[in-house]
């Protein structure tokens, strides 16, 4: 099953097929609103891949179905509150739903935990945050898409204004331990993460 089929496939298992079908609706929506390139369908699509190569060591499945649905759900490169503002909206459509009151905290943890992306106590939220920041360590032309199109999400800013605040927000990786929090993701993503993070710097510095 795609990203859709699951999401679906879950919620319906708290709610009427009915109710699945417009919480997906509204992602949809959101995820596909003009302006957004990165932060995109695509984005979740790849992101549940990842997460589904480690299916057999989350513990709670249905939690980061929604975490990864809602985590970007909203998004504007002017404000600094989209995990608050996403966490929240998570909170509401998973009441909506009678979704367990334990598991809708954890779910909300795990979206605001992509603020940081720093590590945690809980073994599904660093799966989740790896997953989120495994397109670091993607291939280089899959990368150079991804922080091209990272730029055209801040177009509004020109480069003198955008290009430093770039460089900080890249380097904040490099000056972590480990940009991945898990040694599975870290071993597959670490060394080519470092790398492509460090060609965009060249490249934003304009070596």
């Amino acid at each position: 099953m795609d990203f859709k089929e699951t999401f679906l496939h879950v919620a319906a298992s708290y709610t009427d097929v009915t109710t699945a079908s417009l919480l997906w609706d509204e992602i949809e929506k959101q995820y596909g609103a003009k302006g957004r390139h990165y932060h995109t369908m695509q984005h979740l699509e790849y992101m549940f891949a990842r997460l589904l190569e480690h299916k057999g060591n989350i513990a709670e499945w249905d939690t980061l179905i929604f975490s990864v649905a809602y985590h970007d759900i909203v998004y504007s490169a002017t404000a600094k509150d989209n995990e608050e503002k996403s966490a929240c909206i998570a909170v509401k459509r998973l009441t909506q739903i009678n979704f367990p009151p334990e598991k809708m905290q954890r779910c909300k943890e795990q979206i605001l935990a992509t603020s940081q992306h720093l590590a945690s106590a809980d073994h599904d939220t660093n799966l989740f945050t790896d997953a989120d920041l495994s397109i670091l360590g993607a291939p280089w032309p899959a990368y150079e898409a991804y922080f091209k199109n990272v730029r055209k999400e801040y177009r509004i800013y020109p480069d003198f204004l955008y290009n430093p605040g770039r460089k900080k927000a890249i380097t904040h990786f490099l000056e972590m331990d480990y940009i991945f929090k898990t040694a599975a993701f870290r071993d597959r993503f670490e060394a080519g993460a470092r790398a492509n993070i460090n060609a965009e710097l060249e490249i934003l510095t304009g070596v």
